[in-house]
């Protein structure tokens, strides 16, 4: 089988699944069904989830070449987005977060001054 994608590779809107199907059965149900929660997010966001549950949050117990913990906070910052949640800073400028990106060359000094900006 092939990965579940959840956005249009063209337009980058969410997909709908329109065919549901038992491979042991061989029963399908066609119809238009969402992919709830999980079709808002891209196959990156997934796999962060997936290593998210997989180390139950514990990040130190993470492959190396996964994220540090920026990143981590980053992507997760993300996906509650995604989801439509509220960031943790309402909204505001973490500039700790940012300094700490970009001392670990997560991000260059020009996305640094332009994200300390917003």
């Amino acid at each position: 089988m092939y990965p579940l994608i959840t956005r249009d590779p063209v337009t980058g809107e969410e997909l709908i699944v329109t065919r549901l199907e038992c491979p042991t059965s061989g029963v399908a149900i066609e119809g238009r069904f969402s992919l709830g929660w999980i079709g808002r997010l891209t196959r990156e966001q997934l796999d962060f989830v997936e290593l998210l549950v997989k180390y139950r949050a514990m990040f130190k117990g993470w492959p190396r070449d996964e994220c540090g913990l920026y990143t981590a906070r980053s992507r997760l910052d993300e996906i509650v987005d995604a989801l439509g949640g509220i960031p943790e800073n309402d909204g505001h400028t973490d500039r700790r977060v940012i300094l700490g990106r970009l001392a670990a060359k997560e991000i260059s000094v020009e996305e640094a001054m332009q994200l300390l900006k917003s």
